[in-house]
């Protein structure tokens, strides 16, 4: 058995300092932006994720898998049309500046 060296200088076996995930899932590798959104969806009732496993990985029930792509579209969807309706307020403002200089200047 292969052994390996603790912070303290004491050799264990590598099976001692292994932890056992006793679940099934999908392994998702993602942004950090993506996962914080798989977290906030698995926030409200827990049953999206088996263990978070770092900033760009978690394992997912594979049970819940379809679901939750679903949840992303539907968030992508939302976030795509504020997007565009943030985009389109601001070129309305900036074409009202623009409207309002103009007038300015002729009156000048």
């Amino acid at each position: 058995m292969p052994k390996a060296t603790r912070g303290n200088g004491a050799e264990t076996n590598v099976e001692d300092m292994l932890t056992p995930v006793d679940a099934t899932g999908v392994l998702v590798q993602c942004d950090p932006s993506i996962k914080a959104i798989i977290n906030k969806i698995d926030a409200a009732r827990n049953d999206f994720i088996v263990e978070d496993l770092d900033d760009e990985t978690v394992l997912i029930k594979e049970t819940k898998m379809a679901e939750l792509k679903e949840r992303l579209k539907e968030v992508s969807a939302t976030a795509s049309v504020s997007f565009r309706e943030t985009s389109a307020l601001m070129i309305a403002k900036e074409l009202r500046d623009t409207v309002k200089e103009a007038e300015e200047s002729e009156s000048d």
